[in-house]
């Protein structure tokens, strides 16, 4: 462990230049991971005791990608138009400051009313997390080298899984020994004071790009704006070069990520009969292997390159809903926990870096507007089609149904990407 935070704090490789960009964004997916741990790591369980149906449940996750697809381009444009870091910062805040309100839920509203209120709240933050998730991965392009992004991204998720295990551990006590609902007003507020200082740091980020600082404030020429139509607008001529592949494969993996997603809190907690300390346990788990997977990534990139990694990994999470399909006793989801934390790592540390590699470094904004609608058409479709197909064919026989579409999800990554 010694060795891990050696590595993580250890400067004397990296140009000076570099350094306070690096040290921000391990800091952000820090508290990030606070968040992660805390309050959005139980939503789905909290709900879950509220008495949320699996309909509701996929809701939860369906709203903000409904918000997401229909402003996903506008927001791309806005990016374009701003400087990069300065309106990530601010539409965090924005979104963030909605994980407050979750606070005061159990002494406003019944439980039925709490879970509509969650849904509703979850809507309205979609609206700035938009240019927020596309505005980011353009702001780690800018100041990030992309002979570093590999390094930066296997500190982050080894940052990230220390804070989420602790978080989750720390959660997982507190909702066990403190009574319910108050304990998870505790763990929300622990979650809200991890964004809060996320965004902080987020502030602190600079682009080394300086063409990024300049924010065209001149009006457009007539025959620019002339040429501007909607097809135009909508940047259609990103699907006919390659990336419209990488679009594609990136889909057919977040369907397959996002169908599991309302399915595993029923199981959990119907089927395994987990408590609150049972799920702690079994997430710190999960990222204590994503921990020491991530301190891997480097020397896995530069083995088989983001691509390959990417698609190896994605179908190696088939493992996870899989195993948990056949598990009975609360031993069983320990195990798969550490198992489901080796795909993830390589997947979250490589796959945003193989879609940079494909996207011209001045375009992004509108190449990244393009990758967040298809991210949320997955996360829209998969998470109210999870939870009907378990209604049609059970909760086992629809994780055995995702973990094939998981591998073959990773399959096409490494064939068609």
């Amino acid at each position: 462990m010694l060795a891990i935070f050696s590595r993580i704090f250890k400067h004397n490789d990296i140009p000076k230049e570099y350094r306070s960009n690096f040290l921000h964004f391990y800091l952000d997916i820090g508290w990030f991971g606070v968040l992660s741990g805390s309050a959005v790591n139980f939503i789905n369980v909290y709900a879950t005791r509220l008495g949320a149906t699996g309909f509701q449940i996929g809701l939860l996750g369906a709203v903000s990608a409904v918000v997401s697809l229909l402003i996903a381009i506008p927001a791309g444009r806005w990016i374009e138009k701003h400087n990069t870091g300065r309106a990530v910062f601010w539409s965090s805040v924005i979104y963030r400051f909605g994980f407050l309100l979750w606070i005061p839920l159990p002494w406003l509203f019944n439980n039925q009313a709490q879970i509509w209120a969650l849904i509703i709240l979850t809507f309205l933050m979609a609206i700035p997390l938009t240019p927020l998730a596309v505005g980011f991965s353009a702001l780690f392009a800018e100041a990030i080298p992309s002979d570093w992004r590999a390094h930066v991204a296997g500190i982050r998720n080894i940052v990230l899984s220390i804070a989420f295990m602790a978080a989750s551990l720390l959660s997982g006590y507190l909702l066990k020994n403190i009574p319910f609902p108050a304990g998870y007003q505790i763990v929300f507020g622990i979650g809200a004071l991890g964004a809060a200082m996320s965004s902080l740091h987020l502030y602190f980020i600079r682009s080394l790009q300086s063409d990024s600082h300049t924010v065209q404030t001149q009006p457009e020429p007539d025959s620019v704006k002339q040429s501007i139509s909607p097809l135009n607008v909508l940047r259609l001529d990103i699907w006919k070069t390659h990336f419209r592949n990488v679009l594609l494969t990136l889909f057919a993996y977040h369907f397959a990520q996002y169908l599991a997603m309302p399915i595993f809190p029923i199981y959990n907690v119907r089927i395994l009969k987990l408590n609150d300390g049972h799920i702690g346990i079994g997430t710190a788990l999960f990222y204590l292997t994503v921990l020491l997977s991530s301190t891997q990534l480097r020397k896995m990139v530069h083995r088989i390159g983001h691509k390959n990694l990417t698609g190896w990994s994605v179908a190696g999470m088939a493992a996870y809903p899989l195993i948990l399909s056949m598990s009975t006793e609360v031993w069983h989801y320990y195990a798969i926990s550490l198992i489901g934390g080796l795909g993830f790592a390589m997947v979250s540390g490589a796959y945003a870096n193989y879609m940079l590699e494909h996207i011209p470094a001045n375009d992004r904004p509108s190449h990244l507007a393009w990758y967040n609608i298809i991210l949320n058409a997955a996360i829209l479709i998969g998470s109210l089609a999870g939870p009907a197909i378990a209604d049609q064919i059970g909760l086992s026989q629809a994780l055995i149904l995702i973990a094939a579409l998981r591998f073959l999800s990773g399959l096409f990554i490494l064939k068609w990407g």
